[in-house]
């Protein structure tokens, strides 16, 4: 009697905790959630600036951010308390991830058959035509709806497992909680000076058709003479992190693991002046993508070992090939990267239109070569620069191959962040680096700009 007694004691306390860990969660989520949509407002500036008209001309397609939170809250709060995930083993819980994202593969499939129905001028009733393809992806999307909140528990708990281990967590708990939302991710609205590579603008809208980017990008480019670009986004560091639907494991744990280092990085330096400088953006982009990267590939050796790894690319990888240009099959890093330099070269003096001229012959040459952009200007550098995760977009700026590097010379992940979470300014990472390569006696590569 008194070993069931308490054997009982143990399980009780084993189950207050886990609840308490739960609404602990619920907690944070709902601190961080009011304060974004504090910070977040109503999306729309009033004094008269670049910003406000480029918001006075996309209004009609901006996101409801707020309307979102609120909504994401309310289910992640019912997952929390209602959920059974966590009372499952481990060969379940990774049944069911595999099986959602399975699911979720074969609607997507699906959708393409049918809008390649709809865009066929052969066929004279799309509707009819697409009538058994719709009833079976309605009624996988109905299984995704139900199964959504469970998949999004597993992948939540293991990252957070994952993160756990490399020293993130206090009293058991990851701090902040690991929190993500599935969703239609909105778009990205980018706004670049035509004479410079800078992100000067950033609004998030309603996913938009290509069409309906093409005809505000045209818009907005002819009334504030400005280079635009409209982009799909993977994610967002709202809370619950928003993520856009996925088929792939190791796209989802990257993703997660990729807008959990954005909360991190939200109490110290590195994500407090995000917006400040565009430097600290880049750098903090650039930190989140190789974290995310590197939390991926631990969380798929650990629960998913059967799939093979994920393959990222690398500033520190050699040379793919010694082959002249000529022989050489077209290298994409190596293409954007000097169409990148060759654009900051022609705009640094002044020849606007050369570099814009550049850069369409350069898109099509791109286009040749299989790789779909469908527009390179100054506005898709100063998004695709800001995440310097491969060799390309950033050009000869030194933030991606340092944030990579700083990675590799660390002990830990939770060592190569309480390293970056204070750096602000390259001068300051390139430091950094030099100092990390001096304690393991290599020698310094990268010189601070004085």
């Amino acid at each position: 009697m008194l070993l069931r007694f308490s054997s009982s004691l143990r399980q009780a306390a084993r189950s207050t905790a886990r609840g308490l860990r739960r609404v602990g969660r619920v907690v944070w989520r709902a601190a961080l959630t009011v304060a974004l949509v504090l910070a977040l407002g109503d999306g729309i500036l009033r004094d008269v600036t670049l910003r406000d008209r480029a918001v006075t001309l996309a209004q009609d397609a901006l996101f409801d951010y707020v309307g979102w939170e609120i909504d994401a809250l309310w289910k992640k709060a019912r997952q929390e308390l209602l959920s059974v995930h966590p009372y499952l083993d481990e060969e379940t819980r990774q049944q069911i991830a595999r099986n959602y994202l399975d699911t979720l593969r074969q609607a997507r499939a699906l959708e393409r058959q049918i809008e390649a129905i709809y865009t066929d001028s052969g066929v004279s009733d799309p509707a009819a035509e697409s009538a058994a393809l719709a009833a079976e992806r309605d009624r996988l999307r109905t299984r995704l709806a139900d199964d959504q909140p469970l998949a999004e528990g597993i992948i939540e708990g293991q990252v957070s497992s994952v993160l756990a281990d490399a020293g993130f967590a206090t009293l058991g708990q990851v701090l902040p909680p690991v929190s993500m939302h599935f969703s239609e991710s909105p778009t990205l609205l980018v706004v670049s000076p035509r004479d410079r590579i800078e992100m000067v603008v950033d609004l998030g809208l309603d996913p938009l058709t290509v069409e309906q980017r093409e005809a505000l990008e045209r818009e907005i480019d002819a009334a504030l003479d400005v280079s635009s670009l409209i982009v799909p986004l993977g994610g967002i560091s709202l809370y619950p992190s928003m993520i856009v639907e996925t088929d792939t494991l190791a796209r989802a744990f990257e993703v997660t693991a990729h807008e959990w280092a954005h909360h991190y990085l939200m109490a110290f330096p590195l994500g407090l002046e995000y917006t400040l400088r565009p430097e600290t953006r880049i750098i903090n982009e650039t930190v989140a993508t190789f974290f995310g990267r590197a939390v991926a590939e631990r969380v798929m050796a650990r629960y998913y070992p059967d799939v093979p790894a994920p393959q990222y690319p690398s500033f520190l990888a050699p040379a793919a090939s010694d082959a002249t240009p000529t022989e050489a099959a077209f290298d994409y890093g190596r293409a954007l990267n000097e169409t990148r330099t060759t654009v900051d070269r022609l705009l640094a003096r002044g020849q606007i239109a050369a570099a814009e001229q550049y850069m369409e012959r350069q898109r099509q040459e791109f286009v040749a070569n299989g790789y779909m952009i469908r527009k390179l200007n100054q506005a898709y550098f100063a998004f695709h620069g800001g995440y310097q995760g491969a060799p390309g977009a950033g050009g000869s700026d030194p933030i991606g191959p340092a944030v990579e590097e700083l990675l590799a010379l660390s002990p830990d992940l939770d060592a190569f962040l309480t390293t970056v979470r204070t750096i602000t300014t390259r001068d300051d990472l390139l430091t950094a680096l030099n100092s990390a390569r001096a304690a393991l006696n290599l020698p310094s590569t990268h010189t601070p700009a004085s």
